[in-house]
């Protein structure tokens, strides 16, 4: 059974109740967000011959086929998203090759190597097939107190607070990336004598899918201590709404102090990783 939905505006939460079984599809701004177009179509494939099958412990197997608009259009006009809309003709032979995090290629289909998400067929909001490998930086200071703090954006598509980062250039490195995207979006300038690169990881996006994900690499650096009144200064832009140090001595520090002063929260995807940075 095939249900279409259209008009919609660009946050909207579907629901229907088929074969007793309640589906959910909650639909958010793209990523990146360029400009402020709308969701002009959705499309949910829903399988009800048979009760949910599952891949393994606990991994219910779905059938629901989306790609946002956006990635079609404006990702691949702007370059961020592949002009491919068919998989098999991918040439996946050189992206296994190149992936941070081996994954498997069934039926000419990438196959996320971390989890299932509520997307099995498309890109969601991802515009790449496979894996994207992206490099995210935790830069930190401390008062004279000694107190940590560290620099974090609010994301422009509504996603919450972040790391500053996004996708490795051809031929980058995850530092030079980390330094570049730094820059972009904070205006701070971090020599690339600073920083530690750790290991990739795959980090559980909400905009991913069961065929398009995010690997990232965590490149760290510490600037030192300064006067509260000499931090250095930064300002959003590019894809960040607006950058701000955050007081972050733990995990549970920075999410009160961004709920309580910002009114944010986490970017899902960095709340595992900034755990573990954090809380050691």
């Amino acid at each position: 059974m095939k249900i279409r939905l259209t008009g919609l505006p660009a946050e909207v939460t579907a629901a229907a109740r088929i074969a007793g079984v309640l589906i959910v599809l909650e639909t958010s701004r793209p990523y990146p967000r360029r400009g402020n177009s709308a969701l002009v179509s959705l499309y949910l494939d829903i399988t009800l011959d048979a009760p949910a099958r599952r891949e393994g412990p606990n991994r219910p197997m779905n059938s629901v086929t989306y790609t946002h608009p956006d990635v079609l259009t404006t990702g691949v006009a702007q370059g961020w998203a592949d002009p491919e809309t068919d998989p098999a003709r991918i040439d996946w032979t050189t992206r296994q090759h190149a992936a941070a995090i081996p994954f498997e290629v069934i039926g000419g289909r990438p196959v996320n190597p971390c989890e299932r998400t509520p997307v099995r067929y498309g890109r969601n909001e991802l515009g790449h097939w496979g894996e994207a490998l992206a490099a995210d930086a935790l830069v930190s200071l401390s008062d004279p107190s000694g107190r940590r703090w560290i620099l974090m954006v609010e994301r422009s598509d509504g996603h919450g607070w972040a790391l500053p980062g996004g996708h490795l250039d051809p031929g980058e490195t995850p530092t030079a990336a980390a330094v570049r995207e730094l820059e972009e979006e904070t205006g701070l300038a971090v020599a690339s004598a600073h920083w530690t690169a750790t290991a990739p990881r795959y980090v559980p996006d909400p905009r991913a899918s069961d065929e398009a994900w995010m690997v990232t690499v965590l490149c760290t650096a510490d600037l030192g201590r300064f006067d509260r009144l000499n931090f250095p200064p930064v300002a959003g832009a590019d894809d960040a709404r607006r950058a701000e140090w955050v007081p972050a001595s733990s995990y549970s520090v920075l999410t009160a102090v961004l709920a309580e002063v910002y009114g944010g929260r986490v970017f899902a995807a960095h709340v595992d990783m900034l755990t573990r940075a954090l809380d050691g």
